[in-house]
């Protein structure tokens, strides 16, 4: 995959608890600032996920009565 390079400003305070995280992890700045993206973007994904099944747990009845049961639809409870 093609990188992209990137330049931040952060206070001194926070490039240096990072440096140390990164290190403690065994880890490169740029590996501990993609894993940190792609944790943010995970949440945001189950966040999503979360509302859409509480959304549709508020609203099931209503779906129901309109579409009927939907025998090809698969059941989502959680």
């Amino acid at each position: 995959m093609a990188k992209k390079q990137l330049n931040v400003r952060v206070d001194a305070a926070t490039a240096e608890i990072a440096r140390e995280r990164a290190e403690q992890q065994g880890i490169s700045m740029n590996q501990y600032i993609e894993r940190l993206v792609r944790q943010d973007m995970g949440e945001s994904g189950r966040t999503f996920v979360d509302a859409a099944a509480q959304f549709m747990k508020e609203y099931e009845s209503a779906f129901l009565a309109e579409f009927g049961s939907g025998g090809d639809l698969q059941d989502v409870h959680r």
